[in-house]
């Protein structure tokens, strides 16, 4: 696909600043999900609903629906776990899907934190959910 360049002021890069997963959305990111996408919201109930962020990860045989990604918040005691769908969702015990990894992990937390870099994979925790968007891009 072809970049194309356009040029904004300062408010409106703050504001997507502020709508960016930190250290891992460009600009672009913030612009694609705002525009083209629900946002990461979570599903409606009955809603149809388009391929979930971790589709390609299924598709590219590194994730399979089921797959449990957990997080452990040692201090507080607490495990996070969430389950991969079929369509690359992600469903949270409280049974609430999710498009995106980090507002998944919001809503388990109650802070933002980069989902990608926290979440691990429940069969082998030595692989963060970031390690295998690494091998998905072909950095591994």
């Amino acid at each position: 696909m072809p970049k194309r360049s356009i040029e904004i002021d300062d408010e409106v890069f703050a504001f997507l600043q502020s709508r960016s997963e930190p250290l891992v959305d460009t600009p672009n990111d913030v612009l694609r999900r705002l525009l083209l996408t629900d946002s990461g919201l979570p599903a409606k109930s009955g809603e149809e609903r388009r391929p979930g962020d971790l589709m390609p990860f299924i598709t590219a045989g590194l994730l399979e629906a089921g797959d449990k990604l957990v997080h452990v918040q040692p201090r507080r005691g607490l495990t996070h776990e969430a389950t991969v769908t079929a369509d690359g969702w992600l469903e949270i015990e409280d049974g609430r899907a999710f498009s995106k990894p980090s507002p998944a992990l919001k809503a388990q937390t109650g802070v933002d934190i980069n989902g990608y870099g926290k979440y691990v994979l429940k069969k082998n925790p030595e692989v963060r959910l970031q390690d295998l968007r690494e091998q998905l891009r072909g950095g591994a």
